[in-house]
């Protein structure tokens, strides 16, 4: 039992802290510690010292004995790799679907229409984390339908930079939430009139406004 109970609470202190990472709750260059995660969660602190441990091998933690764990900021240069990447899948997954069948269009523009209004009521509720988490899910649509298994496992593998930038743009840029819901509208109407141009256009337009949301050029 008692082996369990551990092994709750340092899954428990993962999410918890990895979840404040990547909403923004904590920033980049913020130094957090297992004292007051601990306090936070009421658990001791060897649960969230083997979280920190897990977040560091992932990147998101840098780990400075008797300070502390410094949140580690997502750089320009990773920021450009991210969106350079989901240009090009997101594109060919747009291409592929414009040369398929017309059924699985249909079927995917349902379902990021279902998924555009999930957001919209995430926000209404003012559920943030929902909201990014739907955000990314929205854009997982296209690669999953587009049915090439390893560039959608690929596309998966960005999953945390990509939750952790859609939050760091809605929280630096006023409105940013509402024009990602706009952002979205515009490539599901193109896909379901299957006007190719205009979806690969609506893709590259949103990830532009994600970039230029997080301040680069």
């Amino acid at each position: 039992m008692a082996g369990s109970v551990k092994v709750q609470a340092k899954d428990r202190a993962y999410e918890f802290v990895k979840r404040q990472i990547l909403s923004g709750a904590y920033e980049g260059g913020d130094l957090i510690s297992e004292g007051d995660v601990a306090k936070e969660l009421d658990m001791s602190r060897t649960p969230v010292r083997e979280a920190f441990l897990r977040l560091e091998i992932e990147g998101l933690l840098r780990l400075y004995p008797q300070r502390g764990a410094l949140v580690v900021p997502v750089s320009p240069g990773e920021v450009r790799s991210v969106l350079e990447a989901r240009e090009v899948l997101e594109q060919f997954a747009v291409r592929k679907l414009m040369d398929g069948p017309a059924a699985v269009r249909e079927a995917l523009t349902e379902e990021l229409t279902g998924s555009i209004e999930r957001q919209r009521g995430l926000l209404g509720t003012g559920d943030l984390d929902g909201f990014f988490e739907d955000d990314r899910l929205f854009h997982t649509s296209l690669l999953t339908a587009a049915e090439n298994p390893l560039l959608a496992r690929f596309y998966t593998s960005l999953r945390d930079r990509q939750v952790r930038m859609t939050a760091d743009s809605v929280l630096a840029t006023p409105g940013r939430s509402d024009s990602i819901l706009a952002e979205h509208a515009e490539i599901a109407d193109a896909i379901r009139a299957g006007d190719a141009e205009r979806a690969l256009g609506a893709v590259r337009t949103h990830l532009a406004s994600t970039r230029s949301a997080l301040g680069l050029a």
